[in-house]
């Protein structure tokens, strides 16, 4: 059996035992093993053996992922490949010889600071003034909204005279969000935001449907960005060298592989939209907001919030009670 007709029964089967997000996260996943094999020749999924496993290991941490992802796409491939062994097409015992990596929780640890996207804001203000990428870092850096989200947006729901937008869990055509109908909400936007996207939509926004005839709010010439492009997206626009011109790791620019677009997660100083996320919500705290509107807006639990998103040193929160508590330098 070819590897991508192995794939398809195997997800057919387990879309009505888990939810949209995981169906979604375990096809995503597959999708790479699958191109992964056509790259490598294999032709028949009973082929594949404990060094192909590895192959495709170093293959994906070469793509320049962090281990926490490294260590879901082979958490996924394990489970598929004991569905392989359960259908007789792949040699008992070969998913638990996988060895996964230690997630070191770098993605959780990953964020940028308020001054470089203030710096990072500057650059698309004056260069790249209300374009899609534009667009997609105001919203992301105002909203703390996961990457799903923003790519299940529409033009519709943005309500530019009121100042917010609405998140809608749409899982029939096409944009579940990760906590489902829960996560269904209206977002305040800051009146500067609002001016932003209402350009972008006048200007820099293309005029197109997607596959299920819904208008998207970021768009590209296609139809709905995919998840991939808004996240080299940000992968680009966060490098030193596209907002500075200088970089900071004491490489030549020229010759640095990751200036070319599709390696720009090689960059050390390049993050993920979820980084963005994090620091956006760190920001929040730091500005003194509650954490349960914090965790209402940014659709998180108070428990997740402390554990994943809070990014803020100790000192920093010593900074901040203090000015809470009102606690002047007179009062020592």
């Amino acid at each position: 059996m070819k590897p991508e007709r192995a794939v398809e029964r195997y997800l057919k089967e387990r879309r009505p035992e888990v939810a949209e997000s995981t169906y979604y996260n375990h096809k995503s996943a597959l999708d790479q093993f699958v191109s992964w094999c056509i790259e490598e020749d294999i032709d028949d999924i009973s082929q594949i053996d404990g060094f192909h496993v590895h192959d495709f290991k170093l293959y994906r941490r070469d793509q320049g992922i962090n281990e926490v992802t490294l260590y879901n796409n082979l958490s996924t491939l394990r489970v598929f490949i004991r569905w392989l062994e359960s259908m007789g097409l792949a040699e008992s015992g070969l998913a638990e010889g996988i060895v996964l990596p230690n997630p070191d929780d770098d993605a959780r640890d990953e964020m940028i600071s308020e001054e470089i996207a203030n710096r990072i804001l500057d650059y698309l203000e004056k260069f790249e003034y209300a374009t899609a990428r534009h667009a997609l870092f105001v919203l992301l850096w105002d909203t703390g909204f996961r990457i799903g989200t923003v790519r299940a947006l529409d033009l519709g729901d943005y309500h530019p005279d009121e100042h917010y937008i609405e998140v809608a869990h749409r899982p029939e055509t096409g944009t579940p969000l990760k906590n489902g109908d829960e996560a269904e909400r209206e977002i305040n936007l800051h009146q500067w935001v609002c001016e932003l996207l209402s350009d972008y939509i006048k200007v820099h926004r293309e005029e197109v449907t997607d596959v299920n005839g819904r208008a998207p709010l970021l768009t590209t010439k296609h139809g709905r960005a995919a998840k991939t492009t808004l996240r080299m997206q940000i992968n680009s626009l966060t490098r030193p060298c596209e907002y500075t011109g200088d970089c900071p790791h004491g490489r030549e620019i020229s010759d640095c592989e990751a200036t070319e677009y599709q390696y720009s997660q090689r960059c050390p100083s390049s993050v993920s939209p979820h980084a963005i996320r994090r620091s956006a919500i760190t920001k929040w705290l730091n500005d003194g907001h509650q954490k349960e509107l914090i965790g209402d807006r940014m659709n998180v639990s108070p428990k997740t919030l402390n554990k994943h998103y809070d990014g803020r040193t100790k000192s920093e929160k010593r900074t901040l009670r203090r000015e809470m508590f009102n606690m002047g330098d007179e009062n020592y």
